[in-house]
C-alpha cells in the first residue's frame, strides 16, 4: 500500500508539480525499494528537445531520498535564476548526446564531463541546470540523455555539504577518454564548466 502511494506520488511529481515536498515519514523498506526501482532507470532523456540547458525537476524525489538521512526537507526551485540564491556550485555529471541531424556523420557521443550548475536557496531550496553540448561535425546542439545516478549523487552531495553535513571530498577519476572540447560545451561558454 505504501509502495503504491510512493509510486503515485512519484508520478505526480514527474508531471510538473510546483513544489516537491519532502516526505520524511516513509519506512526505510519503502525508501529502499523505491531506490532500487530508480537504480534500474539509469538514464533520463528529454523529449528530443535541443536547448542550451535543461532542468530535471522529475529527479527531485531521488535527490530528496539521497539527502533525507542527513538534511531537512528540500524543495526544487523551477525559476532557475541567481536571484535569491544563497550559493552556487558548478560540477560535472555524465550523459550521452544524440545528433538528430540526418546528414551528420557522428550519430552521438558520450561525455563524463557534462556541466551542471547547482544553486542553493533559503530553507533548503535548490535547483540544478545541466548544460548541453554541441556536435563537432555540424556544431548543432545534441539531444541530452542524462545519467540519472550521477545527477542525483552530485546534487545530493552538494546539498549535504551546504547544509553543514561533514562530507568526504569526492574524486571522480575515470578512464581516460577524449579531451573535453570547451568550444562545444554550453557550460564552458557560460563559465560554469570545471
Amino acid at each position: 500500500m505504501k509502495g503504491q502511494a510512493l509510486q503515485e506520488r512519484g508520478r505526480k511529481g514527474r508531471e510538473g508539480d510546483q513544489l516537491f515536498p519532502q516526505t520524511s515519514i516513509e519506512p526505510p523498506q519503502a525508501r529502499s525499494s523505491l531506490l532500487s526501482e530508480m537504480a534500474k532507470k539509469k538514464l533520463i532523456k528529454p523529449k528530443s528537445v535541443t536547448r542550451t540547458s535543461f532542468m530535471f525537476p522529475s529527479l527531485h524525489q531521488g535527490v530528496t531520498m539521497a539527502v533525507s538521512d542527513k538534511s531537512h526537507s528540500t524543495w526544487f526551485n523551477k525559476r532557475g535564476s541567481d536571484k535569491d540564491s544563497k550559493n552556487k556550485y558548478s560540477t560535472n555529471v555524465m550523459g550521452r548526446f544524440k545528433c538528430d541531424n540526418d546528414g551528420c556523420p557522428i550519430r552521438g557521443w558520450a561525455s563524463k564531463k557534462v556541466a551542471i550548475l547547482i544553486r542553493g536557496y533559503p530553507e533548503n531550496g535548490y535547483n540544478a541546470v545541466v548544460f548541453n553540448q554541441r556536435g563537432k561535425a555540424r556544431n548543432g546542439l545534441g539531444t541530452l540523455i542524462l545519467n540519472e545516478n550521477s545527477y542525483i549523487e552530485r546534487v545530493a552531495y552538494r546539498l549535504k555539504k551546504s547544509a553543514g553535513v561533514p562530507m568526504k571530498e569526492q574524486h571522480h577519476a575515470g578512464k581516460a577518454g577524449l579531451p573535453h572540447k570547451r568550444e562545444l560545451c554550453e557550460g564552458c561558454k557560460r563559465g560554469y564548466c570545471q
